[in-house]
């Protein structure tokens, strides 16, 4: 028995108290890093929501492994489009470029950081999709993401195309210039947009509205659309099951891919992942 031990049995009171300091501590030195990111982003970063930040390296490794897997392709080929993505300078200038001239620049970053949307460009990439949709473009950084995917796989034979859904007609400023040259933002309802559709899906991308019985419509809608090997993505699907629920209820398989953010407060989101083998 320890001298820790021997004296919180000899001395009850003052045991119990060092026990409660003790644990305390333990118990704060996993949120010491969180909070020192905390200050440093209340001072340096700009943005409100959809928080941008790069994930670790391990990290990284561990979502290249999981796709390769899925995709029964190579760790490396997937870890090769993650570096490419990172070092596609063309992308990184037009992102800054547009949001420097936006009306919204006051509430964004100048460093693009991707997050768990290397994995989404790194599927594009392997799959070589003939079809993309994504639901909820926002300020439309996925969909750049993509549709740099898209040009590269052009550049190898692969013809392909992006379709955004959103609602706020002001969504998808980011995707202009060459990339939007790679596909098209359709404005209105999710549900009536993925209704509509007509075409075979092979990488969808859920992305919009949040709510769970919105998110489940989705890919009850999308199901009859999806190609024999198509990827369904969750970008919510570390706060609800639906996407599970969606792959059982198809017999599909699910995986699930959390992020973990390289110096930042946020703990990270992720990514389901439904598909066929």
């Amino acid at each position: 028995m320890t001298k820790f031990q021997n004296t919180i049995i000899r001395i009850p009171f003052i045991g119990k108290v060092i026990l409660v300091a003790y644990r305390a501590k333990t118990a704060l030195g996993y949120f010491v890093g969180p909070l020192s990111n905390l200050i440093k982003w209340l001072f340096w970063s700009k943005e409100i929501t959809n928080y941008s930040y790069d994930i670790e390296e391990n990290n990284k490794k561990y979502l290249s492994s999981l796709i390769a897997d899925i995709l029964n392709v190579e760790f490396d080929t997937v870890m090769t489009y993650i570096r490419e993505i990172e070092k596609d300078t063309e992308l990184k200038r037009h992102i800054e470029d547009v949001t420097a001239n936006s009306s919204l620049s006051f509430l964004a970053d100048k460093e693009v950081q991707y997050g768990r949307r290397v994995g989404w460009y790194a599927f594009a990439r392997a799959l070589k999709p003939k079809i993309i949709i994504e639901t909820g473009v926002e300020k439309g950084l996925g969909a750049c993401v993509l549709a740099a995917a898209l040009k590269r796989n052009k550049e190898e034979g692969y013809e392909g195309k992006y379709f955004g859904t959103d609602n706020d007609i002001t969504a998808g400023y980011l995707f202009s210039g060459d990339y939007a040259d790679y596909g098209s933002i359709l404005y209105g309802d999710s549900i009536e947009s993925l209704t509509k559709f007509d075409g075979t899906i092979d990488l969808f991308i859920n992305d919009s509205d949040h709510s769970e019985d919105y998110e489940a419509d989705e890919y009850n809608t999308i199901a009859n659309k999806l190609s024999e090997h198509a990827i369904v993505l969750g970008d919510n699907s570390h706060v609800t099951n639906k996407l599970l629920n969606f792959s059982l209820k198809t017999n599909r398989h699910f995986i699930f891919f959390q992020e973990k953010p390289s110096e930042h407060w946020h703990p990270g989101a992720g990514i389901g992942i439904s598909f066929n083998r």
